[in-house]
């Protein structure tokens, strides 16, 4: 068996030629495989499974799912306009080139019917050894309990499907109730942890396993428990609440659910935080920044797996984000919002209206800051070759130089490399003032080459933090901090020592930290109803380095806060709206609210 890294889709015939007896007409097409070769086939059964893992893509999309949140801005594509680019989460339903395409409900429903065409065949497979059958009878129910889990954050309560439906039959069905979908994907993942392995081997790197079934589970049950999904009285007038929420219940129960879940997987005991105890808060960083570039981690739980020869469905994430002062797109640069987020290492909030922080606003920051974002004055790599002798050292320039200039008199400006008016690539690179540098490896000339970087669907510290959201949510406060702490600690940051709303705030914020670009914003700021405040206009810095009264250029640069982006937020956007093409075809739909 080889390492998921890519995919071969086949092409399944799904009927047999009879109108006519004479031998050609009765010959297997060329790129096509009948069912009875690929289910007789051990490869091409493999094969088939390797394709369903693909329905669950990854992020490393040209615009990554932190554009849909307060984390980044796509500086091209439907939000280029920065004055008037309004954010809609419905927008998603338009983007399906990009990484949305693995949440839009007619292309999940595509790979949800292979999972099912799988167990529809598997049985009558001769070719295969139990326990081979057994393992890929248990990664088909991960994949589809991470297919519906995809579904339903969207969408809410989805019909539930679990036959292959064929050419001409009806399958009319209304959505479950959002409690039955839950139900259903943290059973698919109970049947999946019984029948997979704790561990892989190498050969087999990137299928599941039991631990990434209850991972699965454990953010299921989590986000379910959450603030949007209990009583949902936001949706004023809407008259099927079953299909986002539930109807009354124990939420407390839901909360010890979700803390059991989380907890199962900590205590078995495969997995832990990378570098847990650094020496100082340079090390941190540094352990940080490597983790994220590297092909194995103590943390991993689930893990895409890529090659830099190969397409990998577009997995190019360092042309993709990298500053274009280096040649790459700058697409996904991270909001202002995000970046002062980051505390200084004391575990003080940072702000502008500080003017200690304002004359020096990264220094003194949380360790994670520096793995994480490039700023104006940060260190990167060595400069391609034709911008080198601009810039021997290497240090991004998102910034402008007032210079004087003798002979006309005049004051010029001088734009950085890494700006949109720099003299590399104007017409790519951050509008923020920020590019991204977590996952981007440095010693890749991303330019040209792609990384073998992974994309983590699953880390342990995402495990840490559920369990520690669970605790705080059933009371357990000193639990909750025990766990948040260790995760703390690995970034060198002082404890968390709050409690009750001061506490939730922290632990939020941390959250927001630890996983910055991981598919989680998105999610969280909907489950705790905080998107109405946080989806404000994107926010970016300016900085210039003044020109001093000696007219001399001033060492250090002045930083003027800019708004690059207009962005609001209406209450329909907690749920997607189901497609008018999949409203006509199924009348039994019933749409979400506000749409």
């Amino acid at each position: 068996m080889k390492k998921i890294v890519a995919f071969l889709t086949i092409a399944l015939s799904i009927g047999n030629l009879t109108s006519c007896n004479q031998d050609f007409l009765d010959k297997q097409p060329q790129d096509q495989f009948s069912d009875d070769a690929v289910w007789n086939d051990a490869a091409l059964i493999q094969t088939f499974i390797n394709n369903t893992y693909r329905g669950l893509g990854h992020g490393f999309n040209n615009v990554m799912f932190s554009t849909y949140s307060d984390e980044s801005m796509a500086v091209w594509g439907p939000v280029v306009n920065v004055t008037k680019g309004l954010i809609n989460a419905s927008d998603i339903n338009d983007w399906q080139y990009d990484r949305a395409a693995y949440y839009v409900w007619d292309n999940v429903y595509k790979n949800i019917r292979a999972t099912n065409l799988f167990f529809s065949k598997i049985e009558s497979a001769t070719t295969l050894d139990a326990a081979t059958k057994n393992m890929y009878i248990g990664e088909e129910h991960f994949v589809r309990a991470y297919l519906y889990h995809n579904l339903v954050s969207v969408y809410g309560g989805v019909p539930l499907i679990t036959q292959a439906y064929g050419l001409g039959e009806e399958y009319s069905m209304p959505r479950n109730t959002y409690e039955e979908c839950i139900k259903f994907i943290a059973d698919e993942c109970d049947k999946a942890a019984a029948l997979l392995p704790e561990t892989q081997s190498a050969a087999n790197a990137g299928r599941a396993t039991k631990g990434a079934a209850l991972a699965l589970k454990a953010r299921t049950l989590l986000y379910a428990a959450s603030d949007l999904y209990a009583n949902p009285t936001w949706a004023a007038g809407y008259a099927n609440t079953e299909l986002i929420g539930y109807k009354g219940g124990d939420r407390a129960a839901r909360w010890r659910a979700a803390k059991a879940a989380a907890k199962a997987v900590i205590d078995m005991n495969i997995y832990s935080l990378n570098a847990p105890n650094p020496a100082t808060l340079a090390d941190a960083s540094k352990n940080r920044a490597d983790m994220f570039v590297s092909k194995a981690s103590p943390e991993d739980i689930h893990v895409r797996y890529f090659l830099a020869k190969l397409d990998n469905d577009g997995a190019w994430p360092g042309r993709s984000n990298g500053p274009n002062g280096y040649h790459n797109w700058g697409g996904n640069t991270p909001l202002g919002q995000l970046v002062d987020d980051y505390e200084m290492k004391d575990g003080t909030k940072f702000s502008w209206t500080n003017p200690a922080h304002a004359a020096d606003p990264y220094a003194g920051r949380d360790s994670r800051l520096y793995s994480d974002i490039l700023f104006e004055g940060a260190q990167w790599r060595q400069r391609p070759a034709d911008v080198i002798d601009k810039d021997p050292k290497g240090i991004i320039q998102t910034g402008y130089w007032e210079k004087w200039n003798a002979t006309t008199s005049k004051v010029e400006v001088v734009a950085g490399l890494d700006t949109r008016k720099g003299p590399i690539e104007d017409w790519n690179g951050t509008y923020s003032g920020y590019y991204l540098k977590k996952f981007m490896d440095p010693n890749v000339d991303a330019q040209f080459f792609r990384s073998e970087v992974p994309w983590r669907f699953i880390r342990y510290t995402e495990i840490l933090l559920n369990y520690a959201e669970a605790c705080i949510n059933l009371g357990e406060e000193a639990e909750a901090k025990k766990y948040l702490n260790m995760i703390r600690k690995r970034a060198a940051m002082p404890d968390i020592t709050e409690t009750g709303a001061a506490l939730v705030k922290r632990y939020q914020n941390e959250r927001r930290i630890e996983m910055a670009y991981e598919e989680q914003r998105f999610f969280d700021v909907r489950r705790w109803m905080i998107a109405p405040t946080v989806y404000s206009n994107a926010r970016g810095v300016e900085p210039t380095y003044k020109l001093n009264p000696d007219r001399t250029t001033a060492a250090k640069a002045t930083y003027k806060i800019i708004e690059v982006q207009e962005r609001k937020w209406v209450d329909r956007n907690y749920f997607l709206p189901i497609k008018l093409d999949e409203m006509n075809k199924n009348n039994k739909l019933i749409q979400n609210p506000g749409y």
